[in-house]
């Protein structure tokens, strides 16, 4: 017993500088769960962001028709994909989150991101062996990216992980919980997720007044458990279209999504910004239901496609197999042509699309242009990027692109007769690269740390710290 609490004691010490700093109760011989997992800094993200770039070709520009647009999907998909889940489900994050970021899969158990970051974890793990994803068009990984909603007035988010390292007498801390807990929650936000306000804790959910006042109380929730990161998105619970009219009087919610009294959703047919539009979703306990819905849907011209918005509960290997579907057959592993964003960024998106300026392109020179993009952002905006097509350019015309410091990630590639440019002004990604970075370092025997590595500083710009983070990946 002595040298077990030896052992405790400096595995501690070993891992104090970890992502997610614990306590240890040597009374019971266990680990649990204390500090909040690192979390990508949203509270400081940047606001309207204005960048200018400058690209130097190889041929006189005098002699070209040169044109800017934002295209009505990034890095010009041809159909959209969304998919929310509903009720704080802590599958969304050992089961959703888990398949598509290559993380590991229970079919009897769940576990939460403390399990996953110490290595406490069910006895029947399985993988699927890779990320399930699209790319951004110039060969960058751009991984499936849903939506989770949150019970933030809800007590259980706040319970902290009890982990037991190599203990194999019983299994009873990966029973099912809840919901989702606040560490998985910032886990899902460093990937991409999205997340969505859905039922609240009130006496009477019918009422809208009472909606409306404990709006405010679940955000500053929200607010203080995810550092700063507000909610904008709401998914109606229920069918109960009293969230939706109260959602109407907090102005912090900006867009929303239900199965009723809803709009479809055409993406190539959108003119206007989306603000408080009640898009329209379907459930079904099938995943396979879904599949001739997406299959007839790209029968037809793009620009007729309906957006394809599924909601969900609970997720299971039937539908990790779907979003395996999803992958190898419209995704990285297929032929590429769909977007799968949180219900959050799509809507950034298409607001930096309907509300800035068109990106306007002067020629400086005979072999230099500016091109300078306008991204005017709300309330709780934290996906300041966009892809921006150039006209009368193509990849091998390039001779450099320069950017300023607005711009942290740059990638571009020809699309069709263009040259597409995929602009990414997020603050931090630098840092955000960084922390994956040294989580690999960590522990490099982890296949899955150095694709999270690689994954992130890909999005990055080229630069020479890219180059030196690169390097220490190697």
């Amino acid at each position: 017993m002595k040298q077990n609490v030896i052992y405790l004691m400096l595995l501690a010490i070993s891992l104090f500088t970890s992502s997610c700093i614990k306590e240890i109760d040597l009374s019971r011989g266990n680990l649990i769960e204390d500090k909040p997992v690192y979390l990508y800094p949203f509270q400081n993200e940047g606001e309207n962001v204005k960048t200018e770039i400058l690209i130097k070709t190889r041929t006189p520009l005098s002699d070209r028709n040169l044109h800017a647009t934002i295209p009505y999907l990034k890095y010009n998909k041809s159909w959209l994909f969304m998919l929310t889940q509903d009720d704080c489900k802590q599958v969304a994050f050992s089961c959703t989150w888990a398949a598509i970021n290559g993380k590991p899969l229970t079919n009897k158990y769940f576990y939460n991101a403390g399990h996953l970051l110490w290595g406490d974890l069910p006895p029947d793990i399985w993988y699927l062996g890779k990320t399930l994803g699209s790319t951004n068009g110039a060969g960058n990984e751009v991984r499936f990216a849903p939506t989770t909603t949150l019970a933030p007035d809800q007590t259980w988010m706040n319970e902290k992980s009890e982990i037991l390292l190599h203990y194999q007498k019983n299994f009873s801390r990966f029973g099912v919980k809840k919901g989702l807990v606040w560490n998985n929650v910032r886990e899902m936000l460093n990937y991409g997720w999205g997340i969505a306000f859905h039922n609240l804790v009130v006496n009477n959910e019918k009422d809208v007044n009472v909606l409306i006042k404990q709006y405010p109380n679940a955000q500053d929730s929200i607010l203080k458990h995810l550092n700063g990161r507000g909610c904008k998105t709401l998914a109606e619970p229920d069918g109960n279209k009293a969230y939706v009219t109260a959602a109407l009087e907090y102005p912090p919610i900006q867009t929303m999504v239900a199965q009723a009294g809803t709009v479809k959703l055409y993406p190539f047919k959108v003119t206007d910004d989306l603000h408080n539009v009640l898009i329209e979703r379907w459930f079904n306990d099938s995943p396979n239901y879904f599949k001739p819905l997406i299959e007839e849907q790209l029968q037809k011209p793009k620009e007729e496609r309906m957006a394809i918005y599924i909601g969900v509960h609970g997720t299971d290997s039937g539908w990790v197999n779907f979003l395996l579907w999803l992958n190898d057959n419209y995704g990285k592993d297929g032929d590429d042509s769909m977007w799968f964003p949180s219900q959050e960024e799509y809507y950034e998106y298409n607001y930096y699309r309907t509300h800035g300026a068109a990106p306007q392109i002067e020629v400086i020179d005979e072999t230099t242009l500016k091109l300078t993009v306008d991204l005017p952002s709300g309330q709780y905006f934290y996906y300041p990027s966009v892809t921006v097509n150039l006209t009368g350019l193509k990849k091998q015309d390039i001779v450099s692109i320069e950017t300023d410091n607005a711009v942290s990630g740059l990638s571009y590639a020809d699309f069709e007769d263009k040259l597409m440019l995929n602009i990414d002004c997020r603050k931090y990604l630098t840092e955000h690269a960084t922390h994956f970075v040294e989580q690999y370092e960590n522990d490099k025997s982890n296949a899955s740390n150095k694709a999270d590595a690689l994954y992130f500083v890909n999005m990055l710009k080229d630069s020479q710290k890219k180059t030196e983070l690169l390097n220490r990946i190697k």
